[in-house]
């Protein structure tokens, strides 16, 4: 290989790759981002299911966009345009009255007190609580992962935080510390009595984690997921007018505005070494590209097992890194749709999430029939219909529908009661005891199982968060204890993807690391 002529080659184009390479090439370095597909994004670019039916294949939303990490590149000059869908979620009854919940506080309680009042008056204290412990988690995803035994100097920034935890007050302290390694059900037994409430809840504690909710831990990943919304705002975060995929076009555009170039149809075959050092690439045509450092968007094991070969690891390293959990455990399905469906026991349209999980017990049950490899009859759901809220989705009067199924057991293949047709059927079968119009609505449909995710995406199990949002997996841990500040065994080879800390649904975070971790050790700005 030649000398370098690139500081840095990024590999992949999804959303943590495009900050890390526009954060590099911000501070004057020489940057250039290989995309494998013909699209920039990514999981994140869009696809249509029908002409002029757009859809978003894997990402509800964009999560928590961290203004740290995106401040400066004026995305909103980029065409990035934010939605607020309300009501955010809606829960269809099999009894009672369905739930339908509100940015405004009083609209929830009120929805809430027809079926539980004792729930409904304890609902803007619990929001308030979940809203400050989630501002916590916020503090921690801003700052790179402490590393225990590491210089003094590394706990620093940490002081602020730990001076604002003890601000919560004492009995507000303990209860966070109580709080994050309980199981989600635990949490919501203590809170609620309405089973409906509860379940619609618990199925936003095992996004990210291939586990029930009784597993402890599953409340600090609820409350991952609450991190960067107002208080009493579960579920959902940042909507983009046009998807997601606006997002990834955005930091696309800002990234070659400061000099950027993007390679699409450049497949990594492998990470090339010299003397112990990652000095560059050699793609699948043959092409051999030459750089300072190299920074990898895709997983830790894909990334280090793989691309850069087990040769110069340390065994008990290629150990930590082969026992990281990649279960991405769901499905989707999306629906282009002749019109939108209507759901009984609900007058108002539903623009955030739909969920089907009666009670606790629905998810937990769902969870153990996958875990067992057995397809659930009754699996959790989340539907969306972004068309409601935005129109340039779909044509005039038609609208778009998308489906989270969980579980499904990690590393089916699409047999049986889990082949894709199987279980859209099945999927739209639930639907239709909640909305009947939808069967006949149904202009075309489109399955992603998690064999589709990992062939398309690279992700492992098709996993989208790159390694568990479990509690082991996660802060210091993540992707393996004492590998957590971005950089690898291998000197020059960084990691900046969802794998690595604060892990995924907070956008930006793990490329604006990754990318400082880079500027450290290459001496700053240019």
């Amino acid at each position: 290989m030649s000398v370098p002529r690139l500081d840095a080659i990024v590999i992949g184009s999804g959303l943590e790759e495009l900050v890390a390479a526009a954060r590099l090439a911000g501070a004057g370095r020489r940057v250039v981002v290989l995309e494998p597909r013909d699209s920039v994004g990514g999981a994140a670019a869009g696809e249509q299911i029908l002409p002029g039916f757009r859809m978003d294949p894997v990402y509800a939303d964009a999560g928590f966009l961290d203004p740290r990490a995106l401040g400066d590149l004026e995305l909103d000059r980029h065409g990035v345009s934010l939605l607020t869908p309300d009501p955010f979620l809606a829960a269809p009854a099999d009894r009672g009255d369905s739930l339908v919940l509100w940015r405004d506080l009083a609209r929830s309680r009120a929805s809430i007190a027809r079926r539980s009042a004792g729930d409904a008056d304890h609902w803007p204290g619990f929001a308030a609580r979940m809203e400050t412990f989630a501002r916590v988690l916020e503090e921690l995803a801003g700052r790179p992962p402490v590393r225990p035994g590491g210089p003094l100097l590394d706990l620093a920034p940490f002081l602020g935080l730990g001076r604002r935890i003890r601000g919560l007050g004492r009995e507000r302290m303990t209860e966070l510390f109580r709080v994050l390694p309980l199981p989600a059900h635990d949490l919501l037994e203590d809170e609620f009595r309405d089973p409906l409430l509860k379940g619609v809840l618990a199925a936003m504690s095992v996004r990210g984690v291939f586990q029930g909710p009784r597993s402890p831990g599953t409340a600090l990943a609820f409350l991952h997921h609450h991190v960067g919304s107002p208080g009493g705002v579960f579920g959902i975060r940042t909507v983009v007018r046009g998807g997601v995929a606006r997002l990834a076009d955005a930091l696309a555009t800002a990234a070659r505005a400061r000099g950027v170039e993007i390679r699409l149809g450049a497949s990594v075959e492998r990470i090339a070494c010299t003397n112990g050092r990652a000095a560059g690439v050699a793609l699948a045509s043959g092409e051999e590209i030459v750089s300072r450092v190299v920074v990898s968007g895709a997983d830790p094991r894909r990334t280090l097992l793989d691309l850069a070969g087990t040769e110069a690891l340390d065994p008990d390293f290629v150990h930590a890194v082969r026992q990281i959990r990649f279960r991405g455990g769901f499905a989707r399905i999306h629906l282009a749709l002749s019109e939108a469906p209507r759901f009984e026991g609900i007058s108002e349209a539903v623009p955030g999430v739909i969920a089907i999980a009666s009670d606790l017990e629905h998810v937990e049950r769902a969870y153990d029939d996958a875990k067992h490899g057995r397809a659930s009859e009754l699996p959790v759901l989340e539907a969306r219909i972004p068309s409601l809220a935005d129109a340039s989705l779909a044509p005039e009067g038609r609208h778009v529908m998308s489906v989270d199924v969980r579980f499904v057991p990690v590393g089916d293949r699409g047999q049986g009661d889990y082949a894709p047709d199987a279980l859209a059927d099945r999927v739209v079968e639930l639907l239709a005891e909640r909305a009947p119009t939808l069967p006949g609505t149904i202009l075309e449909r489109k399955v992603l199982m998690p064999a589709d995710m990992e062939e398309r995406y690279g992700w492992t199990n098709g996993d989208p968060y790159q390694g568990e949002l479990a509690l082991d997996q996660l802060l210091f841990m993540r992707p393996v204890p004492g590998w957590a500040g971005y950089r690898t065994p291998i000197p020059g080879l960084y990691l900046c993807g969802t794998g690595t800390h604060p892990a995924g649904a907070i956008t930006g975070a793990s490329g604006r690391h990754a990318a400082n971790a880079v500027l450290e050790d290459l001496g700053g700005a240019r």
